[in-house]
């Protein structure tokens, strides 16, 4: 079993910049896929980032050059840091977690381990 808890969400202004942290509590083994999402208000939930335990990231083109996810092993922290954010980034984010190789971004249904997740709000 894993538990996620995620912490960092925050309101900025529109170019700001926040970092979510999630702490993973339990065994992911040693191949596993962890990963950022977000639901808006009225929206479905979009698969933000996820990085795989080799440290292969991928990113959804909306914020790709913006959005660097990573994670300290030896703790079992992931992160997600945010860059010159904007006001359609506002949104719960969640951390997600899998054993194996990481799902693709869309297959949100394929993580079986999720955080309460974090509110972050971008004002323009």
């Amino acid at each position: 079993q894993v538990q996620l808890v995620e912490s960092g969400g925050g309101s900025v202004q529109a170019g700001g910049s926040l970092r979510l942290s999630c702490a993973a509590f339990g065994s992911l083994y040693s191949s596993y896929c962890m990963g950022w999402f977000r639901r808006a208000p009225g929206k479905e939930r979009e698969g933000v980032a996820n990085i795989d335990s080799d440290g292969s990231t991928t990113y959804a083109e909306s914020v790709k050059g913006r959005f660097t996810i990573s994670q300290d092993k030896r703790q079992n922290i992931l992160y997600l840091r945010m860059n010159s954010l904007k006001p359609e980034d506002t949104a719960m984010y969640y951390c997600a977690a899998t054993l194996g190789a990481c799902p693709l971004l869309r297959q949100s249904d394929r993580y079986n381990y999720w955080g309460q997740g974090t509110q972050v709000t971008v004002s323009s």
